[in-house]
């Protein structure tokens, strides 16, 4: 196979670390880009997930794999009180944490740190709520936890109760998140003695399969197996994350035999991977929407009819060809097709340059001109932001509005989008995280998102009284009315181009078993083998 001289380093890089695991079982991933920190609590993003939550910790409850059934992690078994009002935790004993160079623990897995890993995020005054500059718990915020957690209690070693001020319809599946993975308050005590409380970001300690080695920034992360893991040590013994932001490149090093398993192909390139003789391609629907977000509350887009009239100038069916290249569909809804309470008769916007010119100008909207910005990596709604840019650039610039394409190094462009005062529109999307349509709706639309996971910064009091109401109701078909109309008010003021909906290709090497695509968009290796 012919490679440019620019990919020899990185393909050099890899195949060392293959061959230095000598008789361990090494499989590695080409992760599509580098996880904004280890601390899964204070992100949002898949690849940061990937990166932390997944190979490193568990939560009190998980996904049961390929699906979004809940099941015990953690806790053995929970209970909920007759009003929805205190749920209760019996937590699995004889958990270990990782055992590292920088930090040997002296007891087991018990409710103390239960306690860390929520009171962190629910207390202001708490020493690791602000333990890094900037930090902000995003997930934690945009789910309303502030409002609704009245206290998370220590009620002895291995009972926890979490006393709620209403009730939550979505909890139990909220509390598998990303977001509520567990930490070792006795790390977390360390730390702060020794004046570094930073570095629970950065070496990170848990309960999970694998435990971290070591970062090499934006090139390579190191894994081994966690040996006394509560469910069975994995039959991978390193697991190597090599950081490949190429999608083409990430094809090379599959079909080397460089990598094992590789997220995110182009589209124009899936069907050579199909005939591959090593290489096997699974592909599920995505539980996901890619959407354009206009910044609400900077003019002109907090006018709606200027937000509907550049919706109307976007031609979807030209993204799908060009971005998609046949592996998605139109969105008209904040909500994939597959999820609960979809709205299907909810019309989408028409494509109609003419008539969205004649809006702009009936609101004395003239030259406008205005930024897009266009993510670095590929993500399961959206393989090319950068074509996406261009297509909507060019069909702007049909009526009259001048486009300035920019980007972000990945982990800076998630940060910079929160602000308030962004200019212009960001494509972004989003992977469901628990199968409720809480996780789209009140997350990334809800007022308590906004600064954070909501990037239209948009607060609307019809859409918010619906969502926040579905929260408490537990009857799904009074939920389901609740977020249809919820759609209607979303679709009535246009915060975002609603662009598409994705299926989801995942390729890896015929020598990878065990590996389940997930719903929710992560990568997990817990139950993986490889074949020698």
């Amino acid at each position: 196979m012919k490679r440019s001289k620019l990919l020899l380093p990185a393909l050099l890089a890899t195949t060392m670390l293959v061959a230095g695991a000598a008789q361990a079982k090494t499989l590695v991933y080409c992760s599509e880009g580098s996880p904004e920190g280890f601390d899964p609590a204070p992100y949002t993003a898949g690849t940061t997930f990937d990166a932390s939550s997944k190979p490193l910790y568990n939560r009190l409850v998980e996904f049961k794999p390929g699906t979004s059934e809940v099941q015990p992690g953690l806790a053995e078994s929970w209970e909920v009180s007759e009003d929805g009002l205190t749920y209760t935790f019996k937590l699995r004993e004889g958990v270990k944490f990782h055992t590292t160079d920088y930090f040997t623990p002296t007891r087991d897995f018990n409710a103390d740190d239960v306690l860390f890993s929520f009171n962190r995020q629910l207390q202001e005054d708490h020493a690791f709520n602000q333990y890094t500059a900037g930090i902000a718990w995003e997930y934690f915020n945009g789910m309303s936890m502030p409002d609704l957690l009245k206290s998370v209690e220590k009620v002895d070693d291995y009972t926890v109760r979490f006393n709620l001020t209403r009730p939550e319809a979505p909890m139990v599946a909220n509390l598998a998140m990303d977001f509520a993975s567990i930490l070792s308050a006795e790390y977390g005590a360390q730390l702060e003695e020794s004046g570094s409380k930073e570095m629970l970001n950065q070496q990170p300690i848990g309960t999970g399969p694998y435990h971290f080695v070591a970062y090499q920034k934006d090139a390579v992360i190191r894994y081994g197996s966690h040996d006394e893991y509560w469910d069975g040590k994995q039959a991978i013994d390193d697991l190597v994350f090599a950081i490949t932001t190429d999608a083409s490149v990430r094809q090379q090093k599959l079909l080397a035999g460089e990598c094992h398993v590789a997220p995110y192909p182009n589209p124009a390139d899936l069907e050579s991977l199909q005939a591959a003789e090593n290489i096997k391609v699974e592909e599920q629907e995505g539980l996901n929407v890619g959407y354009l977000a206009y910044n609400t509350q900077v003019a002109p887009f907090d006018n709606t009819n200027v937000r509907k009239a550049l919706n109307m100038a976007i031609n979807k069916e030209a993204i799908l060809d060009a971005v998609f290249q046949g592996a998605g569909k139109a969105a008209k809804n904040p909500l994939p097709p597959t999820m609960w309470s979809y709205n299907d008769a909810i019309e989408d916007d028409a494509f109609d340059p003419e008539a969205a010119k004649k809006m702009l100008e009936e609101e004395g909207v003239t030259d406008l001109k205005m930024k897009i910005w266009a993510m670095p990596v590929q993500r399961p709604y959206n393989p090319n932001a950068r074509r996406m840019a261009e297509v909507i650039q060019e069909d702007f610039a049909n009526i009259g509005v001048e486009v300035e394409i920019v980007s972000y190094e990945w982990g800076e462009y998630l940060d910079l989008s929160k602000d308030k005062n962004r200019d212009g529109a960001v494509l972004l999307g989003w992977t469901g995280d628990n199968g409720d349509p809480d996780n789209f709706l009140a997350v990334l639309l809800g007022c308590d998102g906004v600064g954070g996971s909501n990037r239209a910064q948009w607060c609307n009091d019809e859409f918010e009284a619906l969502i926040q109401e579905a929260k408490t109701v537990s009857d799904k078909a009074e939920r389901t009315k609740l977020y249809e109309e919820a759609q209607v008010v979303f679709k009535r003021e246009a915060p975002w181009a609603t662009i598409a909906h994705s299926v989801v290709f995942m390729p890896m090497s015929t020598k990878v078993s065990g590996y389940v695509m997930d719903p929710l968009g992560g990568h997990s290796f817990t139950g993986v083998d490889i074949a020698e």
